[in-house]
């Protein structure tokens, strides 16, 4: 079971580009490394072990800056428990 959710919004710093073109960049990042995540209107969110969705985090903002990018924010809400959390057990109550 996984020990951590990470939601983040990437924000890339770009100008007279479409901003969603590169978000779409960030989320196939995430795709690619073969996490559980779910996309958000306002934030991705993540499942895995907090090492590896941080790795991700650092992906997805060289991504951004291999696409031109000059400058990223990204923010980050991690949820950890050690002994397992999950998306949907978090949520459940309300599906």
């Amino acid at each position: 079971m996984a020990n951590a959710l990470l939601s983040i919004q990437i924000i890339p710093k770009v100008n007279n580009e479409d901003v969603y073109s590169f978000v779409d960049e960030a989320i196939a990042v995430i795709d690619s490394a073969n996490v559980t995540f779910e996309v958000h209107p306002m934030e991705t969110t993540m499942e895995g072990e907090l090492s590896e969705l941080l790795k991700i985090v650092q992906q997805m903002n060289e991504k951004m800056a291999e696409l031109g990018a000059p400058g990223v924010i990204s923010q980050v809400k991690i949820a950890y428990q050690p002994e397992g959390i999950s998306m949907n057990k978090l949520t459940e109550k309300y599906q």
